[in-house]
C-alpha cells in the first residue's frame, strides 16, 4: 500500500516543497523515515505513534517506509509530524482525505493529537501556492499568518480529531431548504474556535423525505460516497475554512513612534543629511563628541522612512517568520521598517547569521531597514569587516558542508563614533580637553578599515550645540521645516520618483544604481562633471567613492525633483564625505 501527501521546509527564508511517500509492507513491525531527515524528524515517529493511538486510531503492525524527496535535500525541523500522521492513516485505510494531491500539511504533534506551531508557515504557504496547490492545513496558531498568503484556501486544526465530522455536537439538518439555511447559521456560530469559518450550504437527499443524518451530512460536506458499513472516517474540511478578514493585509499606517526630529536642538544640517539618506537608503556616519545628539538624531530615522511596499512586506514578514520573531500575526504583513541596534559584543554569528541550522542575522533581520551600530568601533574589527559583502550585494551567503544558504541583507548602514578614545577631539571648550596622544588616536580610527569606510555614504560631523541653538528652540523661532513630518513628506516625494524612475528595474532605491544603469539615470551637467573629475583627482577618491557620491548627488536632485545633476549637487554630496576631506592623522 502506498500513499503520497505534500510538507515542506524551510531554506534561507524560503520554503522547499517536500513530498511525504508512505509505504505499508509485510514484514517485522519497524518504521524506517529516509530523505535525509535530522534528529527532530527521526524523532517525529514516536509524537505520530502516540497521536495515532490516542486519537483513536490504530498504528500499523506493519513495516512501515516514509521517504521525504527530494532525498537529496537535508530536512530540518518538526513540520512535518502532521503529515506523517495523515499519510499513515490514508495509506492503511482508517481515513479519507479529500484532494490530498493539492493541499499542504504543516504541523507538529503532541503526544495526545494536538497541534503545535511552526516558525516559517508564511514561506511554506507561499511557496504551496507558487506550485499550484489549492489548500493548506496548519496548526490554528499558524492560522493567521498563513491566510496573509492570497489565493490559497487555508484549513486550521487545534486537534488531529477536529477533521473528522462525527464530533458529537453535529446537528441533524432538516429537509426543509429555508429551515436548512437557518440550521447551518445556528452550526456556524455554536462552532468553537479562534478563526471564523466558513460552513458550505448542505444538500439535501432528493429520493428521502427524512431529516439528514450526521453520516449522509459527511458525504454531503466532503463530496465523498461512503457506505455506512465502511469503518473509515472522513476528513470535512469546509468547517475548517479559515475566513479571511475584510481588513487589509498590511496596515500602511506611519509609525506610531512617539520620537520627532522636531525634539532636536539644531543640528539642521544633520537632519538635512539623515533625510538625504533615508529618501535613497544611503549608508550614514555619525561623528561628534559625546552627548551631541548622535544617537538620538538615529534613533528617530525611522520616523521619517516610507513604509514597505507589498512585495517588500512579504519578504520582511517571511524572515521574522523563518527566525520565530513574527509575534502578532493578527495584525497582518509588517508594514515598518525594522530598526535593529545589536551590542558591541555581538558575533560574526550574531551579526551576519548563521549556526548549525543556519539562521538569519542581524543583518539580514534589519533588510528593508537600518542597522544602527552605536559607538562603531567598540564592534570588533573582524565583525565589522564582514559587513563588506552584504553592504555591496544585498545579501549575505553561508556555505555549510551539506548546503549553502542565502539570505537577504538590503538594509540603511547608520553608526555613530566618538573622534578619539576620549570623545573631546578638536573640542575648544576649556572643561573638556582632549588627553588622548596621536597614536591612540590612529590606533582608534584604525578599527574602521578604508574599504568599509569608502561603503558609508555620508560621514557627517556632529558638533556640539551651542547656546544660540537652545535660545532659538525655546523661542521657538527654529526652522520648523526639520520636524518628522516634514521630514518624511519630502522622503515620500523623492521614493515615489525613483519607484517611477526604476519601474521596469529590480530597484527600488539611487543607492542600489550600479554599471550602465548608474550611467544611465544619472545625468550631469557640464559644471556637474567637472566639478566631479576635479574632486576626484585632488583627493584622490577610489571608483567605488566617486559612484557613491554620484548616488548621492542623485538623490539630493531628486529632493528637489531634478532630472539633471547639477554642480551644486556634487558640491553638496562631496562635502558629506567629511572623513575622505580630513587629513590623516600621524602616528
Amino acid at each position: 500500500m502506498y500513499g503520497k501527501l505534500f510538507s515542506a521546509c524551510l531554506q534561507g527564508i524560503n520554503g522547499v516543497m517536500v513530498e511525504v511517500e508512505t509505504d505499508l509492507s509485510n514484514g517485522l513491525p519497524m518504521v524506517v523515515i529516509i530523505g535525509l531527515p535530522d534528529s527532530a524528524i527521526r524523532e517525529s515517529i514516536e509524537r505520530v505513534r502516540s497521536a495515532i493511538k490516542n486519537c483513536g486510531f490504530t498504528f500499523p503492525n506493519q513495516r512501515v517506509t516514509i521517504n521525504l524527496a527530494p532525498a537529496d535535500l537535508r530536512k530540518e525541523g518538526s513540520a512535518f509530524d502532521l503529515a506523517i500522521a495523515m499519510g499513515i492513516l490514508t495509506t492503511s485505510d482508517q481515513i479519507i482525505l479529500p484532494d490530498a494531491e493539492q493541499m499542504l500539511l504543516i504541523g507538529e504533534l503532541a503526544l495526545d493529537g494536538t497541534l503545535r506551531p511552526v516558525p516559517g508557515v508564511l514561506s511554506m504557504v507561499d511557496t504551496a501556492r507558487q506550485h499550484g496547490l489549492k489548500s493548506v492545513l496548519v496548526p490554528q496558531e499558524n492560522a493567521a499568518e498563513a491566510v496573509l498568503v492570497e489565493g490559497i484556501n487555508v484549513y486550521a486544526i487545534h486537534h488531529l480529531n477536529d477533521l473528522f465530522a462525527n464530533a458529537p455536537h453535529q446537528p441533524t439538518i432538516p429537509k426543509d431548504q429555508s429551515a436548512q439555511q437557518d440550521h447551518i447559521e445556528s452550526f456556524r456560530m455554536s462552532l468553537p474556535g479562534q478563526p471564523e469559518i466558513v460552513v458550505k450550504q448542505i444538500q439535501t437527499n432528493s429520493s428521502s423525505n427524512d431529516p439528514i443524518n450526521t453520516s449522509q451530512s459527511v458525504k454531503d460536506i466532503s463530496g465523498i460516497t461512503k457506505k455506512k458499513s465502511d469503518p473509515r472516517k472522513v476528513v470535512v474540511l469546509p468547517p475548517l475554512l479559515v475566513q479571511r478578514s475584510k481588513k487589509q493585509y498590511i496596515n500602511h499606517s506611519v509609525s506610531t513612534m512617539q520620537e520627532d526630529y522636531g525634539d532636536v536642538f539644531g543640528q539642521q544640517h544633520v537632519k538635512r543629511a539623515l533625510m538625504i539618506a533615508a529618501a535613497g537608503m544611503h549608508n550614514i556616519l555619525l561623528l561628534g563628541p559625546p552627548g551631541t545628539g548622535k544617537t538620538m538624531l538615529i534613533k528617530r530615522l525611522p520616523t521619517i522612512l516610507p513604509v514597505l511596499t507589498d512585495s517588500e512586506a512579504l519578504e520582511v514578514t517571511k524572515i521574522f517568520s523563518v527566525s520565530g520573531r513574527f509575534k502578532d500575526s493578527n495584525a497582518g504583513l509588517i508594514s515598518v521598517r525594522p530598526f535593529r541596534a545589536p551590542h558591541h559584543s555581538t558575533t560574526v554569528t550574531g551579526l551576519i547569521g548563521g549556526g548549525s541550522i543556519p539562521k538569519p542575522g542581524e543583518v539580514s533581520l534589519a533588510h528593508q531597514g537600518i542597522l544602527f551600530l552605536d559607538e562603531l568601533p567598540e564592534f570588533p574589527r573582524s565583525v565589522l569587516e564582514v559587513l563588506r559583502q552584504p553592504l555591496e550585494d544585498h545579501q549575505v551567503t553561508i556555505s555549510r558542508a551539506r548546503a549553502v544558504f542565502s539570505f537577504p541583507a538590503n538594509f540603511l548602514l547608520a553608526g555613530s563614533m566618538n573622534p578619539c578614545p576620549c570623545g573631546y577631539l578638536g573640542s575648544t571648550h576649556a572643561a573638556h580637553p582632549c588627553t588622548c596622544s596621536h597614536s591612540q588616536i590612529a590606533r582608534y580610527r584604525s578599527k574602521i578599515s578604508g574599504p568599509l569606510l569608502d561603503r558609508i555614504d555620508l560621514q557627517i560631523e556632529v558638533p556640539r550645540p551651542t547656546e544660540q541653538d537652545w535660545q532659538r528652540a525655546k523661542a521657538g523661532t527654529e526652522d520648523i521645516g526639520y520636524d518628522s513630518a516634514s521630514m518624511r513628506t519630502i522622503v515620500e516625494q523623492a521614493h515615489q520618483i525613483q519607484l517611477k524612475r526604476y519601474q521596469h528595474l529590480d530597484i527600488h532605491w539611487n543607492s542600489e544604481l550600479s554599471g550602465k544603469w548608474l550611467r544611465e539615470y544619472t545625468f550631469l551637467s557640464d559644471a556637474g562633471n567637472q566639478l566631479l573629475e576635479t574632486a576626484f583627482e585632488q583627493l584622490g577618491m577610489s571608483m567605488r567613492a566617486r559612484d557613491r557620491i554620484l548616488k548621492l548627488a542623485r538623490t539630493i536632485a531628486d529632493l528637489e525633483n531634478m532630472e539633471q545633476i547639477q554642480a551644486v549637487h556634487i558640491a553638496e554630496a562631496i562635502q558629506y564625505r567629511q572623513l575622505d576631506l580630513s587629513q590623516p592623522v600621524n602616528g
